[in-house]
This record gives C-alpha cells, structure tokens and sequence, in this order.
C-alpha cells in the first residue's frame, strides 16, 4: 500500500487512494483502502493533504519529500558522486521510491534477479553504458598484469642457462637448484600472507605495486653477481609474487555478477598460459641475444610499465568508481517480496546509513575462513589437484624417455607441449560450462554447482590417467592426446576450486580465503617432488599412477559432501528473508 495522507496520534485523518476515493481513518476503512491501493495498477497519484491550518488543527504533519531527506543528509555521502547516493537513497528493501516534481511518492517494486538456481541475490540494476567500459578495462588490466606477474616469476627459467654458460659467473646447475628451490617456499607463505594482510587495502593498488617492485627486483637481479645477492633476490620475487593472485581474485568477485563470473574467471585463468607463452620469447630471446642481463631487465621493464598502468587506471570495485555493485546481499527481502507501506517509508527516512564497519583481520582470516569447514575442505581438495598436477608436469618428461620410447628430453617435452594447451582450453570452457549449468538448473547452492562440474573434470583425469598408461609406446599421436585431455581435466578443477574458495565467503574475505587455498595448494605441490621421486625410484612407474590415482580418489570423497553448498551471496539472502518474516 502506498497511499496515505496526513496521520494523526489517535488514528483519524484521511487516506487518498488511487482512485480517488476518500476513506476514514477507522480500522475497518484504512484495510479496505490497502486493499484497494493493493489492487491499482495505475499511476499513483500525489495524497492530498488539505490545508495546513487543518493539518495543524488535528495535530496532523504531512511528512518530508524524499528528495528533502536525501539534501538534508547528502554531507553524510560528500565522498560518493551523486548518482551513488541518488541510487543509495532510492532503493531499500527490495524497492525502488521514485520522487516527483510535486512531492509525490511512488513505489515499485524491484525483483532480485535470479539465475537458473534462484541464487542472485540483492538488487541488480541495469548499470549504465560507462560500467562496461570500466569493467572491460579492469578486466584485461588484471589479465595482462596477472600474465605480467608470470613473465617476471618464470624470467630466471629461460636465463639460467644462459647464466649457467657465462665463465664470469661461475654457476652450475646446483646453483641454479638453490634459487629455484628458495621461491615456491617464499611464494606459498606470501600468497597466504598477503591474501589476509591485502583484505585491509586497496586490492588494484596492492596489484599494480607489487608488479612494479616484481618487475624492480628482476632488474636490480641483472646487476648482481653472487651466489647470496641471486638467491636473496630471487626469495624477494617469491615473496612479491604471492601478492597477484589473491588481489585478482577480488576484484573479479566484485566486478562480475554469480551468473557470469565462472566464464570471467576462466578466461582470466588464462593469464597463468600467456604469461608461460611470453617468457621463453622474451626473456629466453634477450638473454641469447643480448646476454643473460637483458634476460632479466626485459620483463622487469615490461612489469614495472604495466604496474604503473594497473595503479593508475584499474579500479578495486563499481563503486569506487561511481556505480552501484553488481551484487547487494543485504537487500534481501521476505519471502514474498512484500513490504508494508509504514515499515517501507520508515526504512526509506533511516537510508541513509553509516557506512559498514570494516572487517578486523580476526574476523576476515578465523571468522570466516579458517572456522569454515567448508574452506577446509576446498583447501584440502586443492592439496591433492597440486599434487596431481605438479607430479605430471615434474614427472611425465622421465616417463616418456623411460616408457614410451622418448629418443630424447627434447622429443619427451614436443609429446607434453599438449599438457598447456590442453589447460587453456579446459579452464576457459570449464568456467562457462559452470556458468551454464547454474543458469540453467532449477534450484540448489551455486557453489554446489561448480563443484559438480569439478567432480565430472576429476573423474576426467582420472579416466585419461589410465588411458595415457595403456598406450603403446608406437602410438605418438595418442600419446599426445592423452596428455592433451590430461591438461583439459586437470586445469578446470584448478580453477573452479578457487573461485568456489571466493564464492564461500564474503567480499571482505576473498583475499585471504585465495591465500588460504594457494597456502595449501603449494604444500601438495611440495609433496609431489621428493616424495614422488622416492616413490618411482623404489616402486617404479605402476606405484607413481596409482598415487596420483588415490589423490583423484582423495578429491572426490572431499567433494561429495559439497555438492549442494550455497555462496555467501545466497546464504545472506536466506538471512535476510527469515528476518523480514520474523518482522
């Protein structure tokens, strides 16, 4: 009900309704005028008040145009543009208050959006044409600069030999095994680190500023020449490097709705290819042809340029931008989506509200992500992909030299150049096919969802592992594209289970619930090294499958219990609308 004329304490007045008839303020007459209001579907006209000798004569006060509410508390938003606030105020509750010229107040409702699951939640507004574009341009500069975070962590892979070669120097392999050996350790403690600790900044200027001292750090790299100052260096670059992953992971969850998010995270998982693709010409090139200092100035440069772009011009989310989120999980209403006339004009005087407190680091890291059982259980499903993955990409070369009929390294590595590419293709299609199935189902927890396509690509691995083990030797092309479908199952749940990871918690959280998962992630990666070696070294190539095969099992018995998880956007919603019933 939307209509109501000037009140008073002991409940006489008038009440002006669509139509234009005039009720008595009695109990009986106000419900059949809301049921009447109820039932218009035409324009809403402005109340008439009468005149104001008679509204001060029953003690009556005809109450303040939104559009008077809004300037008289418009210094408390002197920070956001106008159109932020115009929006602000505008919507409560799952409605949207239109103010006319003469004062009139008029209600629409504003349905949530919904995906095929019934999962979105809040209020999704059509955002203006300037979204998009901010949008795409935050898009690509988190996908170049996350490819430029590669470039700069794999430029020591494709110099090393040329290092190795240089008499000044005086390095061997054993050298080159330190630095390497030093950064997955510093890496895997930063990306924790730095996912809970970049929760409280800024995540594009977090993102850009440790791209450009990346980028510093493999230049300064070019001017040592010892042992200490090569190891020290490059420790700093594992520490830097945790930095990008958790920063993307946030600014994805905040510019790309649940509906379309899956699709965006697989193709910026892509950055992870580009950035493998570009060192070995770049870095591998200068240093054969300009000397292994140019090998680690170049990505430097290219990082430290990048950076400085993603500082200045990359924005954390729509509204530091000047537009509304693309998800509002606190705008929830009840169950039928309904709101009584009084409690809709009180909500729309007490909007506009303080600013949310900001989370501490005790409630981003143990609140919301370590005292979930759920994240625990993602991490752990994560420990065994790593383990699967790394164990293919450390191992498979010696399998094909020993098995397979490899003449040499260089014949095993043209035989796993699918395993990547497979990869690009596995992670940009499991996205979308995620997206899909959310879309199109009926019901259940987004989260739920991914997880059942993560399920369907380990099952994959698992199938292609067997197969990949039964080729013949003479079979060079099926060998090929074993590992090539190997790739494509093995990249999607890598993924998936990250974006699952940001969908569990809140906005607040990401950072740290992605620092969490690769904190974890890389301890399997660890595991696939030596343990692996002992294990093919003692037991030979039937006990390394089966390993790798029990981590699949491993996996899926973690994931069985998940298939129905709901994102936090949707679990606040549920909230939400158990408060609204309870009013």
């Amino acid at each position: 009900s939307v209509a109501r004329a000037g009140r008073r304490s002991d409940g006489i007045g008038c009440t002006v309704g669509c139509d234009g008839s005039v009720a008595r303020r009695t109990e009986a007459s106000v419900m059949a005028a809301r049921v009447t209001v109820a039932a218009a579907t035409s324009r809403f006209r402005p109340p008439t008040y009468g005149t104001a000798a008679a509204r001060n004569k029953e003690g009556g006060s005809r109450r303040e145009p939104l559009s008077t509410i809004a300037k008289r508390r418009s210094n408390r938003f002197s920070g956001r543009s106008s159109a932020w606030v115009q929006g602000r105020l505008a919507t409560q509750g799952g409605r949207r208050r239109a103010v006319d010229d003469n004062g009139a107040r008029t209600a629409v409702k504003v349905r949530a959006s919904t995906d095929g699951a019934g999962a979105s939640a809040g209020v999704k507004e059509k955002q203006p044409p300037a979204f998009y574009r901010v949008r795409l341009f935050t898009f690509i500069g988190i996908l170049v600069g996350y490819a430029c975070y590669y470039l700069t962590r794999n430029s020591l892979t494709y110099t090393a030999p040329v290092m190795v070669a240089s008499k000044d120097l005086g390095l061997d392999v054993s050298s080159i095994g330190a630095m390497t050996s030093i950064f997955p350790i510093a890496y895997g403690m930063s990306k924790f680190v730095s996912g809970v600790l970049g929760s409280m900044m800024s995540a594009s200027r977090l993102l850009g500023l440790g791209l450009i001292c990346t980028g510093l750090i493999n230049v300064c790299f070019g001017f040592g020449s010892s042992l200490a100052w090569f190891c020290t260096l490059w420790a700093m670059n594992g520490i830097l490097q945790g930095v990008g992953g958790p920063c993307c992971a946030r600014i994805l969850t905040s510019w790309f709705a649940t509906e379309e998010r899956g699709t965006y995270w697989g193709m910026w998982n892509i950055a992870h290819n580009l950035g493998g693709f570009m060192a070995p010409l770049l870095a591998g090139s200068a240093a054969s042809s300009l000397g292994w200092k140019w090998g680690m100035w170049a990505p430097g440069m290219i990082g430290m340029v990048v950076g400085c772009i993603l500082v200045l011009g990359v924005k954390d989310k729509p509204e530091t931008a000047g537009f509304d989120p693309v998800e509002d999980p606190t705008a929830g209403g009840g169950s039928d989506g309904a709101t009584s006339e009084t409690e809709a004009e009180e909500e729309a005087e007490e909007l506009p509200a303080e600013a949310p407190q900001k989370e501490s680091i005790r409630q981003i890291l143990f609140d919301n992500v370590l005292k979930n059982p759920f994240i625990w259980g993602m991490a752990l499903t994560y420990f065994f992909v790593y383990v699967i993955r790394q164990g293919v990409t450390s191992w498979f070369v010696f399998y094909m030299l020993q098995e397979k009929g490899a003449l040499d390294a260089g014949v095993a590595a043209q035989r796993v150049s699918g395993l990547e590419l497979g990869g690009l293709v596995g992670s940009l299609l499991a996205g979308r096919l995620s997206d899909m199935y959310i879309a199109r189902s009926d019901g259940g927890g987004i989260v739920g969802k991914r997880v059942q396509v993560v399920i369907a690509y380990t099952i994959g691995v698992a199938c292609m592992l067997l197969a990949f083990r039964g080729v013949p030797a003479q079979w060079v092309s099926a060998q090929w594209l074993c590992i090539f479908m190997i790739g494509f199952f093995l990249y999607g749940p890598q993924m998936l289970i990250g974006l699952c990871g940001a969908e569990l918690v809140g906005p607040a959280s990401v950072g740290a619930s992605e620092g969490f998962l690769g904190w974890i992630a890389y301890l399997g990666a660890a595991n696939a090294g030596v343990p692996l070696s002992i294990i093919v070294r003692d037991y030979g190539w039937n006990a390394y499958f089966t390993t790798l095969l029990c981590a699949c099992a491993g996996a899926l018995l973690l994931l069985a219990p998940m298939t129905n998880l709901k994102s936090y956007v949707q679990r606040k919603e549920l909230e939400n609308k158990k408060k609204m019933k309870m009013k």
